[in-house]
């Protein structure tokens, strides 16, 4: 199979969707990697490193997309990459459709093969793609939410560990997944005063066992939802629903009502956000102010830390980049069911039930497209 490793466009996004010992499986296997000039730079990897693990450099990223059969990126094609796609074309990516209707219209009306690696889930619910970007995510999202709150970027002026006799700040989590649990082990690395609220008894029971007395754990309801946020100097939202927009948590009249200075981290922007006031926003221009209150709605917060996290991503995409290739597509599909959960369109179908939900689309049922007889 001929692959294609575009450099990604986006602002700052600096991450590349294969590392070279990614490239070396592949190559090994008796595919061909095509890699876009200077795609890994960003992320501290150069193209005479990708040739010695047996990549082709393309300069020409038109000549890129029209040749490879299966195109791996980081993040969604914007805007200036939808003509580069071809039908029937395999698209292994970040997709978040759910926030992202012109690209869903793009793929399908291209009869793009596309697969989102945040749909890929395991028997047990769990997103082993997702996994790592996430846990960057958390953890980041203190980091600039601390910066956030000093005076001179427009915050309270709080640290959030505090000092002797003066209180420490305070960090409210919504969400007690993966980026959450991340998210709260910085904040109580830092010394903060951290409030993890999610609507799963069981989640909260084991963050309870695994934090102990340095977190509180509340469940979700609107009156904690509200005492939680007003109380909060850095709130950070981390809502998942698979495949589906964010379900908003945080009112605009809530957010009016928060103290002047505090500040909005929504880790949840790549699906839509679970904070009714946050927006996209980009590295170059991160913040904006609502009603005197910090929001951070930057898409790709990885992108930043590409020396750690290209390889992360790398780490959990490359084994189904190399099914796909060695076995093809087809089988691919036929035998993993994770696959099946994140395939998204298919020539000109939309095939993933709740993306196809959250958009308004037909779904199509894909045991009518490959044979379901063999199990995960």
């Amino acid at each position: 199979m001929i692959i294609g490793v575009p450099k990604e466009i986006k602002i700052r996004e600096n991450r590349v969707a294969i590392v070279p010992g990614g490239v070396k499986m592949l190559t090994s296997n008796g595919h061909r990697v095509l890699i876009e000039k200077g795609a890994g730079v960003g992320a501290g990897i150069s193209d005479g490193v990708y040739q010695e693990s047996g990549a082709t450099i393309v300069n020409d990223v038109e000549e890129l997309w029209g040749s490879a059969e299966m195109i791996i990126k980081v993040k969604e094609p914007i805007e200036a990459e939808y003509t580069r796609m071809q039908p029937g074309q395999i698209l292994y990516t970040y997709l978040h459709l759910a926030a992202e209707p012109a690209l869903a219209k793009v793929l399908l009306q291209r009869q793009v093969r596309a697969i989102a690696y945040e749909t890929i889930q395991l028997a047990d619910g769990s997103l082993p793609l997702l996994r790592p970007m996430s846990e960057v995510a958390g953890r980041m999202a203190v980091q600039v939410g601390a910066q956030c709150l000093q005076k001179h970027n427009g915050g309270k002026g709080i640290l959030l560990g505090g000092v002797p006799g003066v209180r420490r700040g305070r960090v409210v989590i919504l969400g007690g997944g993966v980026a959450g649990t991340n998210a709260a082990k910085m904040a109580i690395g830092l010394g903060a005063e951290v409030t993890i609220v999610d609507v799963n008894q069981s989640r909260l029971t084991y963050l309870d066992d695994i934090f102990g007395n340095q977190v509180t754990t509340l469940m979700s309801t609107p009156e904690i939802i509200e005492r939680t946020v007003l109380a909060s100097d850095l709130l950070i939202g981390t809502v998942l629903v698979t495949g589906a927009k964010a379900p908003r948590v945080v009112s605009k009249d809530l957010v009016r009502r928060m103290e002047p200075g505090s500040v909005i981290v929504d880790v949840a922007i790549d699906q839509g956000g679970c904070v009714e006031t946050i927006r996209p926003t980009t590295h170059d221009d991160p913040i904006y102010f609502y009603e005197g209150i910090s929001h951070y709605g930057v898409t790709n917060m990885p992108g930043d830390v590409p020396c750690t996290s290209a390889y992360a991503l790398t780490n959990v995409t490359l084994s189904y980049a190399c099914d796909i290739a060695n076995k093809g597509f087809d089988r691919a599909m036929r035998e993993s069911a994770p696959l099946r959960l994140g395939l998204n369109t298919y020539e000109g179908e939309m095939t993933h039930e709740v993306v196809a939900h959250a958009l308004g689309y037909k779904r199509q049922d894909t045991s009518a497209l490959f044979s379901q007889n063999v199990a995960v």
